[in-house]
């Protein structure tokens, strides 16, 4: 049976990782190594110099082997595949993220980074991430056919599926769009707020940036703004 390692940055029992788990079920075996908290644009970083804890944990969905971990999401594709799991998987799925991951967003995700790191230990890996807050109708409706299509559809080295639902209703879907480019662009502008001002001259700041919709044709974001399911290839190796 198909081995299928799980991860995410939004924490163990994050919403959209019950039910990427759920839908998984229907391909093989599913574990669970994810974080135990928030982790969003912890991008692909490991802990070399600190220790992290790993505990077994109860999980929403039954029959799924589950542990919530204290480092980050790579950490956790880390000690799946080499010490938690009885061998290596033949898959890693991330996410569901709340929230798109295209553009240069992509670069500071923990659902991205943790699917690289699969990928960089030679397992097909897959991130998938969806509009945050807003209607599941279209990932709900379409996530297990892109698991279908994509769960033994091998890449090339250093490559990933990175696949994102609009937060439109169903019925608003326009279809899938397959191949998107990565765009060069993002959905927050850079933009920080000083929120305090600290002692010696210091002061606290925390990103403020501001919300567009400005993408080319053919692009991961341009798809999603539009109403389309995009699907794009996303490689680490430059």
């Amino acid at each position: 049976m198909r081995k299928i390692l799980i991860t995410n940055d939004d924490g163990i029992y994050a919403e959209g990782i019950i039910r990427l788990a759920e839908a998984a079920q229907t391909f093989g075996e599913v574990w669970v190594v994810a974080p135990d908290g928030q982790r969003s644009s912890a991008s692909h970083g490991i802990s070399i110099h600190d220790s992290f804890d790993v505990y077994p944990k109860d999980f929403p969905v039954k029959g799924v082997h589950a542990f919530s971990c204290t480092g980050t999401p790579a950490d956790c594709i880390r000690s799946g595949a080499f010490y938690l799991m009885p061998c290596k998987p033949d898959v890693v799925l991330s996410g569901i993220n709340n929230g798109y991951n295209t553009a240069s967003d992509i670069q500071y995700s923990g659902t991205c980074g943790a699917a690289f790191e699969g990928r960089f230990q030679g397992i097909h890996s897959i991130a998938f991430s969806e509009k945050v807050d807003s209607c599941r109708e279209v990932t709900d409706a379409y996530l297990r056919k892109l698991l279908g299509e994509l769960i033994d559809k091998r890449l090339g080295e250093g490559q990933i599926y990175n696949v994102n639902f609009p937060g439109c209703k169903l019925d608003e879907l326009k279809g899938i769009k397959y191949d998107t480019a990565v765009s060069n662009g993002y959905f927050f502008s850079t933009a920080y707020q000083k929120i305090a001002d600290l002692e010696n001259g210091g002061c606290r700041l925390k990103v403020n940036g501001e919300y567009k919709e400005d993408a080319p044709e053919g692009t991961d974001s341009r798809a999603v703004i539009d109403g389309y399911i995009s699907v794009s290839i996303v490689d680490n190796i430059k």
